[in-house]
């Protein structure tokens, strides 16, 4: 299924802290971003994580999954010693 092209809204930071919950759900059901404003300027950007990975990432939606499933596992927690140990298994394996 195609993402349609996200809505930038523009909202001052004293109406995004009171209505944080609603902009989060916006940003993700409705692929809105929200241009957080400071005394008139630009300060930051709410939008989705799906919108990140799209758009400014760029990182396909598996690899993303394959990501966060391994860091769920743990396997982000080796030390190198670990890793090279497992290289060097799976090497003598392929002999």
């Amino acid at each position: 299924m195609k993402t349609k092209q996200p809505i930038t809204k523009l909202i001052d930071a004293l109406s995004a802290r009171t209505r944080f919950g609603e902009l989060m759900k916006r940003a993700e059901k409705e692929n809105i971003r929200f241009l957080v404003s400071r005394r008139g300027k630009p300060k930051v950007v709410v939008l989705s994580v799906e919108d990140y990975l799209q758009n400014i990432v760029k990182e396909s939606r598996l690899l993303t999954e394959i990501q966060q499933e391994s860091k769920g596992a743990g396997l982000n927690q080796l030390s190198n010693k670990e890793i090279q140990a497992e290289i060097s298994s799976f090497r003598k394996s392929k002999t």
